[in-house]
């Protein structure tokens, strides 16, 4: 498929996890979110009531991060968490699911969790981030497939604060596990339009990158 700036703008999840990003990065984030019309911009919880206002009145989305970037709170943090932004303006969350307890071979924690953060959301949409780069392929579609059976909207790649992001591999595993039910989103490590493209044509409703603008100044 030939890809667009503007076609590609509306797949990506512009996004700033930075703890040091403070109020002014956040209005250039959303800014620069406006110009392009990206689907959404991605923030930590305390960021999200800004975004919020600034986003107010458009079709960009503010996503809040729950569990980042570890996962390995208690689940009962996160439904909170997830509560919290939500009330705050968030319209879609960004969850990490427990990691630790994934590699356990404890599936039933997983999906308790993933799914009192899917009740918690009321509807809105919530990704699960899966962080590939600590699992195994079986892992990622195991992890997949309990956030389908947990009431999952989507299935991520990474945090961007792992040793490594997306790869084609785990990202083919997460498609062929649940792709056609759940939404698969590429991120992590994703710096190029090349990259972009690649993901998307290989069946990815979104990508997750920090610096969207500079990626749509390299379409060809």
């Amino acid at each position: 498929m030939h890809w667009s700036p503007r076609d590609l703008a509306r797949h990506i999840d512009h996004t700033l996890l930075k703890p040091e990003a403070g109020a002014a990065d956040i209005a250039r984030l959303c800014a620069e979110a406006l110009e392009h019309r990206f689907w959404s911009v991605c923030v930590h919880g305390s960021r999200v009531a800004q975004a919020a206002a600034l986003l107010e009145g458009s079709d960009v989305q503010v996503a809040a991060v729950v569990g980042f970037p570890l996962g390995a709170m208690d689940g009962d943090a996160k439904r909170y968490e997830t509560e919290v932004a939500i009330d705050l303006g968030a319209q879609e969350i960004d969850m990490v699911l427990n990691i630790g307890r994934l590699k356990d071979g404890d599936d039933r924690a997983v999906f308790r969790e993933i799914r009192d953060v899917v009740e918690a959301a009321q509807g809105i949409w919530v990704k699960v981030i899966l962080e590939t780069c600590f699992l195994t392929l079986d892992q990622v579609a195991v992890a997949s497939r309990i956030a389908e059976e947990a009431g999952a909207d989507m299935v991520k790649t990474s945090t961007g604060f792992g040793s490594a992001g997306a790869t084609p591999e785990a990202v083919r595993v997460m498609l062929d596990t649940v792709g056609g039910r759940l939404g698969v989103k590429a991120s992590g490590g994703i710096r190029s339009w090349a990259d972009c493209v690649r993901y998307l044509d290989m069946g990815c409703a979104r990508i997750g990158v920090g610096a969207a603008a500079d990626i749509l100044d390299q379409a060809p």
